[in-house]
């Protein structure tokens, strides 16, 4: 894997599709602003004071874990990841491990964290982790999913033949941008999964509730825009000729 200065900064697109909340719930609770110019006070310049770098790890934004890892004067090794392009592995795909104890054993994706350029295989990959020990209680020993490096630590399944392969990113004849297996040239389709959300199973699926926009009501066209000004508008409206010649000017 290359590792460059791009760093993400923010939740990535497909983090943000599967986390099923508003993009503005989620860029506020991500961002940490220590200082902001009060409001209300014109004689002071706008100025920000806020993180620059955020760790990002398994914890997701909206999580204690993440305000943790994030703390204030709190030293974290910050991982310059460089971004992929087409992003390959999207959850519900079925993928082969590459590294680790469970290499060459096939699993599904169960989440992604585009950010640091992972995936989480369901059962797979796992780590012995303890929680609620005290000096009286010995704790609760689980099995936990680590995330997985894309694409050196796993690679996706053909389906054709249930065998990892490398994929590339092809245009059929049709127009449609899809995963071809490198090895027997097999389209990989996108799994269904993809649209699903905490709501739905599918969007086709999903039921108008009372507080909803109505599809006909996202038809109706409520503004148009034009190339004109504010006055400009006013005037074609109320049906005003504007007859006013404009003084010559200068410009030195």
């Amino acid at each position: 894997m290359k590792f460059t200065t791009a760093l993400f900064t923010r939740m990535a697109y497909w983090s943000k599709k599967y986390s099923n909340l508003p993009d503005r719930y989620i860029d506020r609770v991500t961002e940490q602003v220590y200082w902001r110019t009060p409001r209300g006070k014109p004689q002071y310049l706008p100025r920000t004071i806020k993180r620059d770098k955020l760790y990002f790890s398994i914890h997701r934004p909206w999580t204690q874990g993440f305000q943790l890892d994030n703390k204030p004067r709190k030293n974290k090794q910050f991982i310059h990841v460089e971004p992929i392009k087409d992003w390959s592995f999207f959850r519900g795909d079925r993928v082969e491990v590459l590294v680790g104890v469970d290499k060459g054993k096939q699993g599904l994706v169960r989440d992604i964290i585009q950010e640091r350029n992972w995936i989480i295989v369901e059962g797979l990959n796992t780590k012995l982790v303890c929680m609620g020990k005290t000096k009286t209680f010995p704790g609760i020993y689980s099995r936990q999913e680590q995330p997985l490096l894309v694409p050196s630590q796993v690679q996706l399944v053909d389906p054709f033949d249930l065998k990892g392969t490398q994929i590339e990113w092809r245009y059929t004849s049709e127009g449609d941008y899809v995963r071809v297996s490198c090895r027997t040239g097999k389209i990989i389709p996108i799994p269904e999964s993809v649209k699903e959300t905490v709501d739905y199973k599918s969007p086709e699926l999903y039921k108008e509730q009372a507080k909803d926009t109505l599809a006909d009501d996202v038809k109706e066209v409520t503004f148009e825009v034009k190339l004109k000004t504010f006055e400009m508008d006013i005037m074609d409206k109320m049906g005003i000729k504007e007859d006013r010649v404009p003084k010559k000017y200068f410009w030195y």
